[in-house]
């Protein structure tokens, strides 16, 4: 596994490689950090902090592209997610934090198709309860993550996300979300029934 030392940027969110991220940055140690990967064309990693606590695994993200600049320095961006990482060490030379990081890699093997289609069938039907239509067609090419996918697409537990972003094995993250839709998705069923009624009679509680 390769390492190296990048900017690192705690936020309440989890990344996940493949997935498209806009972020708003306005404080000033990440305007200059944003600045920094710019102009070296490197990318800083996406911790999920709670409570002050850092998680030890991460993503990392490249900025894609800058949406917006405002007249006092703040920024909107488009970043996307790169790599999964391990923390190893952390600096705080500068003003915002940096981190020896080592990255993963990814284990693809041993993914059984009759899990990935059930994946791919809880994920729209969740999709279609929660947006009111199809989920995004998955692109099978340029070993992307199925599981990262769905979870991308779906507004899944931030817990749940960081387990997922920690395990290797994409069979296992399969299996770990289909657990996790199996159990969600009667419960959105149900809500949407009782909302229904709720609509139709101005009885019922969600």
């Amino acid at each position: 596994m390769a390492s190296a030392r990048i900017p690192l940027f705690p936020l309440d969110i989890v990344l996940f490689p493949g997935q498209a991220m806009p972020l708003h940055i306005f404080e000033p140690r990440y305007r200059q950090m944003t600045r920094h990967c710019l102009d070296t064309l490197s990318p800083f990693g996406i911790l999920h902090v709670h409570e002050g606590h850092l998680a030890q695994t991460g993503c990392t993200a490249m900025i894609v592209k800058i949406l917006k600049e405002y007249e006092d320095g703040r920024s909107d961006i488009l970043t996307a997610g790169q790599n999964a990482f391990r923390l190893i060490r952390t600096h705080d030379e500068k003003p915002y934090l940096e981190a020896d990081v080592e990255y993963f890699e990814e284990d693809f093997t041993g993914t059984d198709p009759t899990v990935s289609t059930r994946l791919e069938e809880l994920c729209n039907h969740c999709h279609q309860i929660l947006y009111g239509e199809d989920a995004p067609r998955f692109e099978t090419e340029g070993g992307i993550s199925l599981a990262y996918h769905v979870a991308s697409e779906l507004p899944v537990e931030v817990a749940v996300r960081q387990s997922l972003l920690e395990i290797r094995s994409e069979a296992q993250r399969q299996a770990r979300l289909v657990a996790y839709l199996s159990e969600w998705y009667p419960q959105l069923q149900k809500r949407e029934h009782v909302r229904g009624k709720a609509a139709g009679n101005g009885h019922g509680k969600l």
